[in-house]
This record gives structure tokens, sequence and C-alpha cells, in this order.
């Protein structure tokens, strides 16, 4: 008597992780009240240095989210890029290295400024920030014309965000009072908050920084 021979799983098909990775360590240490109390007027120098570097882009890096720069700084860091993608294909590794450490210090910046950290911004090292932006073979991994294109392609992204900073502001809010009561910031606002620099950082590198081709996915996590 034969017995049937249970189906064969089907196979699982993996997914390629999205090339760009941005997150944040939770600090498990209690908070400093002090400096979360006044942390806005603490964080004035290095805005005004952020300000100094980037032109308009710290008036919209206050709304959390580098996609819908001023045009100062977006045509700073996008039309060069552009051209030279455009007309001689090619990314080229100090334009690329100033882009990503630029980003990286307004996000430390960001980070304080939204209470995710207590550490004063270092305009040199990573600190708790852990962003990740592979360097392009822009022959084979970008498009010379698609580039033209990215910034309306993404427009589905800068409306989503609009609402993420809205609720960014708000756990902010939160988190402020309950850093200032419990000396901790909420784990799941911690997570959101980052969910949406993460989010924004991929749209950047999509279309300002024009890091990659891949479009950015629809979601907060990794």
């Amino acid at each position: 008597m034969s017995t049937a021979e249970p189906p064969a799983a089907a196979p699982v098909v993996g997914t390629t992780p999205y090339p760009i990775s941005f997150d944040v360590e939770y600090p498990d240490q209690p908070r400093n009240r002090t400096t979360a109390f006044f942390r806005l007027i603490l964080a004035v120098p290095v805005l005004i240095l952020v300000d100094i570097l980037g032109g308009a882009y710290s008036a919209n890096a206050d709304t959390g989210t580098s996609v819908q720069s001023a045009v100062t700084f977006g045509g700073f860091l996008f039309l060069p890029t552009l051209l030279l993608l455009l007309f001689r294909h090619r990314y080229p590794r100090w334009w690329f290295d100033f882009n990503v450490n630029l980003l990286a210090l307004v996000w430390r910046v960001m980070i304080y400024v939204y209470l995710l950290r207590d550490e004063y911004p270092s305009t040199e090292d990573r600190q708790a920030l852990n962003l990740r932006i592979p360097y392009p073979d822009a022959k084979r991994e970008l498009s010379r014309g698609l580039p033209l294109i990215k910034w309306l392609l993404a427009f589905p992204h800068y409306v989503v965000l609009f609402f993420l900073i809205i609720g960014l502001l708000f756990a902010t809010l939160i988190a402020w009072f309950a850093i200032l009561f419990t000396g901790r910031y909420p784990r799941g606002l911690f997570d959101y908050s980052v969910g949406v620099m993460r989010w924004s950082t991929r749209v950047s590198c999509y279309a300002v920084l024009l890091t990659t081709d891949r479009y950015p996915p629809f979601r907060l996590g990794e």
C-alpha cells in the first residue's frame, strides 16, 4: 500500500535588501533631563553650522526630510551629480563622499534636535548613527537619463513623508515630556522616529543624491 508523499514546499524567493541602510542606537542609559529641556537652545550652534554648509537646507531639515530641500541646497547637491551622470556617466568618489558625509552630519544634528540621543553632534564621528550608502558603479548601476525624472517619480513618497513628519513632530513632543518625567524615550516612539528618518534618507538618496536607481520601499523598517 503506497502512501502519497506530501507536496514539496514552495521555494522561498529571496529578497535583496535595499542598498541604503539607516539606524540609530537606542540609548539604554537614563536620559539627561536638563539638556533635553534646553535642547533647541543647545542645538543653535550646530544648526547654524548646517545652515552655513547647506544654505537653505537647515530650514528643511527641521521638518525631518532632505527630500523637499530648498532650491539652494537641493540644487547644490543635485545639479552637479545630474550633469556628471548625464554627460560623463560618472559619479566621482570625492563628490559622493562629500554628499554622504554632509548628509550624515545633518542627520546627527537632527538626531540631537529630535531628542533621540544626548551626545552633542560631532562634525567627524558617526556616533550612534549607522548610515551605510554603497558607492555606486555609475556605468553599470546608474542610468544616464533616469535622474532627470527621479524627482517626479518620488512624488508619492513626498506625500507620505509629509504626514509621517507631522507624526514625527508629535512623537518628539511626547518624548520630550516622557524624558523630563521618566528619563526615558519610549521605545515605540523612538523606532517610529528612526523609521521616518530612514524613509526620508532612502528617498533623498534616490531623488537628490542619485546614489541608486532602485525605487525606495514604502516602509519604515529595514
